[in-house]
């Protein structure tokens, strides 16, 4: 199993907007093989910061799925980003 996770960074005033332009990507996500979540969310205390949360079963689905990466007009618009993808080996209850 595969977590991406992390943050982008947008201008605050274009963070919903950014988000709204998202919702395709986040449509296509629910319906991929593999994919167990996909969430692109505001962060309550930084108005242009945006949380990345994905779990994937396999680097194969990831893969299909990604292809390119954002398209060059959501690419633009990204500031500062950190996401990495996290190999899970295990899982068990908190």
């Amino acid at each position: 199993m595969l977590i991406i996770a992390g943050w982008l960074d947008v201008e605050p005033a274009d963070r919903d907007g950014y988000l709204a332009d998202c919702v395709p990507v986040l449509q296509q996500a629910a319906t991929a093989p593999g994919c167990l979540d996909f969430v692109l969310s505001a962060d309550p205390l930084l108005p242009g910061r945006i949380r990345v949360f994905e779990r994937w079963e396999s680097d194969g689905d990831l893969t299909r799925f990604r292809g390119a990466g954002p398209d060059t007009g959501q690419a633009a618009r990204i500031l500062g980003a950190d996401v990495h993808k996290y190999r899970i080996s295990a899982v068990e209850p908190p």
